[in-house]
């Protein structure tokens, strides 16, 4: 039996996370991989799927073909053969300099195989088909983060040919002449301004009232303005009752009786997680009513020595799960490089536009009875937003009336995802809106937007004759 310090099941990013710490102790550390060495972030999430939008957009000239008058259509079928292509690039790429960061840069040995929790803190591995018999490894601390897959409601045919998860679309051969997306969340609304800027009609059914239903809703309910002026059809508030074919024909029944005849279908209502043959119940780990792997607050399962972490515990972000595996790695091998998940994590959505969100919303501060004020500032009003034709974009300041402390930033419009960070270390800092105020931006940025929005906000604290009192008296 082979001895690790530390034996990793699941490269992903919390893997990733956990095995960067362990070598900078220069610990002995033991990766098993069934699949492919970073998880969907390399093969068909994260990197590609954000390559497949941008290509997309660079390609078809959507967003910006009526800001310069074009009127000549693009090439459409050029277009997704091109968008594939550099896709296929990326994500080799991507896979390949993973594999480089594991093995060469942190010096962690791989072993390819299916993994089960065996006796005395021993890992047992199943090689792939036409390998090996069975490999036994020991190790001081085990980490689980074997991540999740795309859920499949049982109503739903996905042997169809035209019915496709996230992870399957990109098997997609052809141009569909029309998209059914369902599932309003993060991936449905990514794949959905894909579509539409291929030319694609696109239909989103969400079940919930708002897209995007854990972000601001002042924003999400912009969002679904902003897609449906790019010809979205938006369908709030109904799930799927069933889909089949009628007559060779692939129909889509809402529970409001209503029947839709798309092309192509894409399922993206969720995550399941990975924990069938991991031999959990043998070796007494506990799991939570979700079925998810239940931890503490250092990412410690219910057996001492055993860690878990990533979309195992609940599926998240992969920036969330890679932090999740630093924190449970630094506990279990005593590193002190991180001892705590960061409360402040930014929420990103690669739609088009992008929505990113830090700290709390509108709706949390009003459901905690917080003394609240907001300060706006419209992309259209600044000379960055008119310069990009960006009129569409918005940030908005969630700040406290008694003292101007920020209590959340939340961003619509271009590189919503980079210009959060500011509003992040903001709050990390104890901040107050002032900050924006002090601070001196250049021009033409859109992070003049946060100084506007400051501008905003103090003008509604000025403009209130009455008393703070908690809820909206600034719509």
């Amino acid at each position: 039996i082979h001895h690790y310090d530390l034996i990793v099941i699941g490269g992903g990013p919390a893997g990733h996370g956990a095995v960067e710490f362990a070598a900078f102790a220069r610990l002995r550390t033991l990766v098993i991989e069934r699949k492919v060495l970073g998880g969907l972030v390399v093969t068909t999430g994260g990197g590609p799927t954000k390559t497949l939008r941008e290509a997309a957009l660079h390609l078809t000239g959507f967003r910006y073909r009526a800001l310069y008058g074009l009127t000549e259509q693009p090439d459409i079928g050029m277009a997704v053969e091109r968008t594939r292509a550099r896709t296929r690039e990326v994500s080799s790429a991507m896979q390949t300099f993973t594999n480089s960061v594991f093995v060469d840069k942190l010096g962690v040995d791989v072993v390819d195989g299916s993994a089960s929790l065996g006796p005395n803190r021993t890992v047992i591995v199943t090689p792939p088909e036409g390998s090996e018999t069975e490999l036994v490894f020991s190790a001081q601390k085990i980490l689980i983060s074997t991540g999740s897959h795309a859920f499949h409601p049982t109503n739903i045919p996905f042997d169809d040919p035209d019915i496709f998860d996230s992870e399957e679309l990109p098997k997609l051969k052809r141009v569909p002449k029309s998209v059914l997306v369902i599932g309003g969340g993060s991936i449905g609304c990514e794949f959905a301004s894909i579509f539409t800027a291929f030319g694609i009609p696109v239909t989103v059914v969400q079940s919930g009232e708002h897209l995007l239903s854990t972000m601001d809703s002042e924003l999400s309910r912009l969002l679904c303005k902003v897609f449906e002026n790019q010809g979205m059809k938006i369908v709030l508030g109904t799930k799927v009752r069933g889909a089949g074919r009628v007559n060779g024909e692939l129909q889509v029944t809402l529970e409001t009786d209503e029947v839709l005849r798309p092309d192509i279908v894409l399922f993206a209502t969720g995550r399941t997680v990975n924990t069938k043959g991991l031999g959990l119940d043998a070796a007494g780990v506990k799991l939570n009513a979700q079925g998810m792997i239940q931890v503490d607050s250092h990412f410690q399962t219910s057996v001492e020595g055993i860690y878990a972490a990533g979309d195992v515990i609940g599926p998240s972000l992969a920036s969330v799960s890679m932090e999740q595996g630093r924190v449970a790695a630094c506990h279990a091998l005593g590193l002190g490089f991180k001892e705590k998940l960061d409360p402040l994590s930014v929420s990103a959505v690669y739609s088009v536009p992008e929505v990113a969100g830090v700290g709390l919303t509108e709706d949390n501060a009003k459901e905690q009875g917080i003394q609240y004020e907001v300060g706006r500032c419209n992309f259209g009003e600044i000379p960055r937003g008119l310069i990009s034709g960006d009129s569409d974009g918005i940030l908005k300041l969630i700040f406290s009336r008694h003292d101007r402390s920020l209590l959340g930033v939340h961003i619509l419009g271009d590189i919503a995802s980079e210009l959060i960070a500011l509003g992040q270390a903001t709050l990390h800092n104890s901040g107050t809106i002032d900050v924006f105020n002090n601070l001196t931006f250049a021009t033409p940025t859109y992070t003049m937007a946060y100084k506007y929005a400051a501008f905003d906000g103090f003008k509604r604290l000025a403009a209130s004759d009455c008393p703070p009192t908690s809820g909206s008296e600034h719509k």
